[in-house]
């Protein structure tokens, strides 16, 4: 499918580019060679094919959640600025 240079100064128009000349013509013969290989594929027998998301197995990337025991208290008071009777010691936010 060959596209006109007017098809793709209207296709520049819409993207908003301000192309030359010799753009528009190496654009022109660029967007031609993709729509004619879409062409192509569009003419592949596809009706035994499931639709599919990936080519590859599912798997997860993801490690395993294993419960493991936190920090205590007092580990936790000792990266504290400042701590009083066990808990964190902030400035007032509200006066």
């Amino acid at each position: 499918m060959s596209l006109t240079l007017q098809e793709v100064t209207h296709i520049a128009h819409l993207a908003r580019l301000k192309l030359t000349d010799e753009e528009l013509e190496t654009y022109r013969g660029q967007l031609s060679a993709i729509l004619d290989h879409v062409a192509q594929l569009q003419k592949l027998d596809t009706e035994g094919i499931p639709p599919t998301s990936s080519v590859l197995p599912p798997h997860s990337v993801l490690r395993d959640d294993v419960p493991r025991p936190g920090l205590g208290a007092e580990t936790l008071m000792k990266t504290a600025p400042r701590a009083e009777d066990d808990q964190f010691r902030v400035p007032p936010v509200l006066e």
